[in-house]
C-alpha cells in the first residue's frame, strides 16, 4: 500500500486534533464575546427592521458646484445631525453624482430627522466664558480673527490652548489668560448665566463685571452649569452627545469642540449672532503674509452690527477670555480670538489652516454647514411588519436551499454527508457570531441583499467539500485505501479550493468597491463567507476527514460510507513490492508506490 510522504504533511496528518481544538476555541471565545457585549443578534438594516428612507437631490446654488468634495461634506454633516438624534445606526451615503440616501431605522422620530437632515444647520456665534483642553489633552493653537487681510497669528499659544489674535497692522494683542488666572469659573458663570432681556450680546454675555446682586435663579443656573463643566469629558463620545444639542440660543450652555485634533470643553454665553446673518464666506490663501489659508466672511447689515458689538465687548473686557465660539449644531467648530471690535461687516479667521480645513469652515459659515441645497425627492417608510415578512421570506429561501443541498449530499455521498453538514454548521455558527459582533464594531447591518449573499455562500461552501470528496474518491478508484487517499487528495483539492474561493472573493471585493447602498451588503457577506469557507475547510473539514479515515466504518469502505471501492469501480489495491535482501536488487514492479 502506498504510504503518505514523510515530513510536514505527515506531521499534520498525525495531529489533526490540534486544528479542531483551535477552531473550537475560536468559536467559544467569539461566542462569549458576543454575549458579554450584549449583542446576541445581528443588527438588521432598514429593509428588515423598518424605518425611514429619504432620498435627497443636490442643487447647485450660490455659485457652488456639485462635485465629490461638496457631496462628501454634505454627507458628513447630515450624518452628524442624524446621529445627534441618537441614531448611531443611521446610514448616510451618496448615490450617483447628485443624490444622497439617508436611512433611519425604527425607534427614531422620523419626522424630526426628516426636518433636520437636509435643512440649513443651526449656526451661532457665542462668546466663550471658559474653556480648557478636555481629558488632560495638551493645549494646541486655534484660529484668530481680525478685520483686515493683513493680520496673522502669533505662533505663541496661551495656557488655554488658543493663539493670540492680531490687529490689522499685525501687532499682537495682549496675552489671553487661562480661566484660572483670570476670573474663577464660578464667578464667570454667575455673571453670565442670566441672558440679556433682548437675548442679544450684552456685557453679561461677553465677560462684563457681574451684577452686584445676582438673583437666586441665576445662582442656581450658574451652579448647575459649573457642575456640568467640571464633570464634562469631551474625549468620550457618549458625553459629547449629551451636551450642546439642547442649549437654547438665549441661554448660556456647555459644549465640546475639536480644535486641531484636540478636544476642548467650553462654557458659552448666549448667542450673539445667528448663522443666518452671515452673507457669505470663502477660503482664500494669503499670498502677501504668513497666514496661509484663511476664511473671509461677510455679514448682513444686522449681523454686522451684532458682530461689532460682541467683538467690541470681548476685546474690551478681556476676561475671562477674549474669544467667541462658532457653534454648529451644538458643536464648537472654531473658537477664534478677538483683539478689537470688528466693524464694517467683514472679518477673517486665520490659524494655520490646511486648504481642506479652510474650505470646510467656509462652507459651514456660508451655507449653514451644507455646501449645497437639497430637494427632497422621496420619503419611503418601511414598517417593521413588512421588514419581518421580508426577513422570513429570506430565511425560508435559505432554509429551502440548505435542505436541497443536504438532500443531495445524503443521496450522493451518504456517510460523507455528515462531514459536510458538520462543516456547514461550523461555518453558519462563525458567520452568525461574526455578523453579531460586526454590528456594533463597524456598523454592519444585515439587509436583504446580505441575506442573499449568505444563501449563495451555502453553495460555495458545499462546492469546496465536493471538490475534496471527489479527489478522495479518485484516489480510491486508483486502488488506494482511505488513509493515504485522504492525504494524497488534499494537495490537489486544496489548490482548486483556493483558486475558486479567490475568484469569489475578488468578485465580492470589486462589487463592494464599485457599488453603493444595499448591494454592498451582498458583496460584504459574500466576501466574509468566502473567507470563512477557507478557514472551515482547512481547520475543520480536512482534520475531521483525517480522523474519520481511522474509523473502520469509513476505512473499510462500508456501502453507506460513500467510499465503497466496489461502487466507485476501484482498481485492485496498489501494493509495494519489496526488494530482496542481498547485494543486488531485483526489478521493481512499475505499479508500486
Amino acid at each position: 500500500m502506498a504510504a503518505p510522504k514523510k515530513g510536514r504533511g505527515s506531521s499534520a496528518q498525525s495531529k489533526p486534533g490540534r486544528s479542531l481544538v483551535l477552531i473550537l476555541i475560536a468559536i467559544v471565545a467569539m461566542t462569549g464575546g458576543m454575549f458579554l457585549a450584549g449583542h446576541t443578534t445581528p443588527r438588521l438594516g432598514i429593509d428588515l427592521a423598518g424605518g425611514t428612507s429619504i432620498t435627497l437631490k443636490a442643487k447647485a446654488d450660490q455659485g457652488s458646484a456639485i462635485n465629490k468634495a461638496n457631496m462628501d461634506t454634505a454627507v458628513d454633516i447630515m450624518n452628524r445631525r442624524v446621529n445627534g438624534l441618537g441614531v448611531s445606526e443611521a446610514e448616510v451615503q451618496t448615490q450617483g453624482d447628485d443624490h444622497i440616501i439617508v436611512n433611519i431605522p425604527k425607534g427614531t422620530n422620523s419626522k424630526e430627522a426628516q426636518q433636520q437632515v437636509g435643512t440649513t444647520a443651526k449656526l451661532y456665534f457665542r462668546p466663550v466664558l471658559a474653556s480648557e483642553p478636555s481629558g488632560g489633552a495638551a493645549p494646541k493653537p486655534s484660529p484668530s480673527t481680525s478685520s483686515g487681510a493683513s493680520g496673522s497669528p502669533s505662533p505663541a499659544a496661551s495656557p488655554s490652548g488658543d493663539q493670540k489674535a492680531t490687529s490689522p497692522s499685525g501687532a499682537p494683542s495682549p496675552k489671553a489668560t487661562a480661566t484660572s488666572q483670570g476670573r474663577a469659573v464660578s464667578d464667570a458663570l454667575k455673571a453670565d448665566a442670566t441672558p440679556s432681556p433682548t437675548g442679544s450680546a450684552s456685557a453679561k454675555s461677553s465677560g462684563a463685571p457681574a451684577s452686584p446682586s445676582p438673583t437666586p435663579s441665576a445662582n442656581a443656573d450658574a451652579a448647575k452649569l459649573q457642575a456640568q463643566y467640571a464633570a464634562l469629558d469631551c474625549t468620550k463620545p457618549a458625553e459629547r452627545a449629551k451636551v450642546g444639542k439642547a442649549g437654547k440660543p438665549a441661554e448660556p450652555t456647555v459644549a465640546c469642540g475639536e480644535i486641531n485634533k484636540v478636544w476642548y470643553k467650553y462654557v458659552l454665553g448666549p448667542a450673539a449672532v445667528d448663522g443666518t446673518e452671515v452673507k457669505n464666506a470663502r477660503a482664500v490663501f494669503d499670498t502677501q503674509g504668513a497666514s496661509g489659508w484663511q476664511v473671509q466672511m461677510n455679514f448682513t447689515s444686522s449681523g454686522a452690527k451684532k458682530f461689532a458689538d460682541i467683538t467690541g465687548e470681548l476685546a474690551k473686557n478681556q476676561q475671562p477670555q477674549n474669544e467667541f465660539g462658532i457653534v454648529l449644531d451644538g458643536d464648537v467648530v472654531s473658537s477664534p480670538f478677538v483683539q478689537q471690535a470688528i466693524t464694517g461687516g467683514q472679518a477673517e479667521i486665520s490659524g494655520r489652516f490646511t486648504q481642506e480645513e479652510a474650505q470646510s469652515l467656509s462652507n459651514m459659515l456660508s451655507y449653514g454647514a451644507l455646501p449645497l441645497s437639497f430637494q427632497e425627492e422621496t420619503v419611503t417608510t418601511v414598517t417593521a411588519a413588512l421588514g419581518g415578512e421580508q426577513l422570513k421570506a429570506g430565511l425560508l429561501a435559505g432554509a429551502i436551499g440548505l435542505v436541497l443541498v443536504v438532500i443531495y449530499l445524503v443521496a450522493y455521498y451518504r456517510g460523507l454527508s455528515l462531514v459536510a453538514m458538520a462543516s456547514l454548521l461550523v461555518s453558519a455558527i462563525l458567520t452568525y457570531v461574526i455578523m453579531s459582533l460586526l454590528g456594533p464594531a463597524i456598523g454592519f447591518a444585515l439587509n436583504l441583499p446580505a441575506v442573499c449573499g449568505a444563501i449563495v455562500a451555502i453553495g460555495i461552501t458545499a462546492d469546496s467539500f465536493i471538490v475534496y470528496f471527489e479527489r478522495i474518491r479518485d484516489e480510491i478508484r486508483e486502488g488506494r485505501s482511505l488513509r493515504p487517499a485522504v492525504e494524497r487528495a488534499w494537495p490537489r483539492a486544496r489548490r482548486t479550493i483556493l483558486v475558486s474561493d479567490f475568484v469569489s472573493f475578488l468578485a465580492a471585493a470589486v462589487l463592494f468597491i464599485v457599488t453603493v447602498g444595499k448591494v454592498q451588503g451582498f458583496a460584504f457577506t459574500l466576501g466574509l463567507t468566502t473567507v470563512l469557507d477557507v478557514v472551515v475547510v482547512f481547520f475543520f473539514t480536512k482534520p475531521l476527514m483525517t480522523l474519520l479515515a481511522r474509523r473502520r466504518f469509513f476505512a473499510d469502505g462500508h456501502k453507506w460510507s460513500g467510499l465503497d471501492p466496489r461502487s466507485l469501480g476501484a482498481k485492485p489495491p496498489l501494493r509495494r513490492t519489496r526488494r530482496p535482501s542481498g547485494p543486488t536488487a531485483g526489478p521493481v514492479d512499475p505499479k508500486g508506490a
